[in-house]
């Protein structure tokens, strides 16, 4: 991972070499020397000042939302009017630090962002769709959860997941026996589930009359 720093460049160094899994790829003081370093080291991170002597940083920030908008960024300056906070945030920064940088405040701000990295890479293998949890995490975001025990004797969280899951996947419906299938259960198992959502209301179920044999409940996803 790397930064570009400003005025406080050598000290901002110091305190990223000491935080494990962060290196330091260069240092700028001016707008175009900025703007090569980003373009031709296209760094992880970038450790961003307000202010340059030939501009500002918020501009520098738009420039690199246009240019290289994989690039996140942290701002660590001395600015502390509101209305430059609330563009650097429109900007999507990470972080906002005030000056002068406490190391732990430097080193916690390092370490989330690292963990934020490591869990995207992580989701981007195993996943193609995040659950709102994932997404809270991701966000830095914590919420209190309801306690699994409200839920009924019998019904599991995660398998109550699977097959919410497997249902809204399906607009056309699926039987107690299909969705077992997909979740590997069995359909006695998947039937518990899927009851137990059509009571909460978060499915429907309705009767399917085939040629052959008793109607079968299908289950359809009923929310937008």
């Amino acid at each position: 991972m790397a930064g570009i720093r400003e005025v406080d460049g050598e000290i901002n160094r110091r305190f990223v070499e000491k935080v494990p899994g962060f290196a330091v790829a260069g240092i700028a003081t001016t707008k175009t020397d900025a703007q090569e370093q980003i373009e031709c080291l296209k760094p992880d991170l970038i450790l961003l000042d307000i202010y340059f002597p030939d501009m500002s940083g918020l501009e520098l920030l738009k420039w690199i939302r246009g240019a290289v908008p994989g690039i996140d960024v942290i701002m660590v300056t001395a600015a502390k009017e509101i209305h430059v906070l609330k563009q650097a945030m429109h900007g999507g920064i990470f972080d906002y630090i005030i000056k002068p940088v406490m190391f732990d405040r430097f080193k916690e701000t390092l370490l989330k962002y690292k963990d934020y990295r490591d869990n995207v890479r992580k989701l981007s293998n195993a996943n193609e769709w995040m659950d709102q949890d994932q997404i809270d995490m991701l966000m830095g975001k914590e919420f209190k959860k309801k306690p699994e025990t409200f839920l009924p004797k019998g019904i599991d969280h995660l398998t109550l997941k699977k097959v919410l899951y497997a249902i809204q996947q399906h607009k056309t419906g699926l039987t107690a026996e299909e969705v077992g299938k997909e979740i590997g259960a069995s359909r006695t198992t998947a039937r518990r589930y899927l009851e137990y959502l059509v009571s909460a209301f978060e499915i429907d179920a309705d009767l399917s009359y085939g040629s052959v044999g008793r109607p079968e409940r299908i289950y359809r996803y009923i929310k937008s």
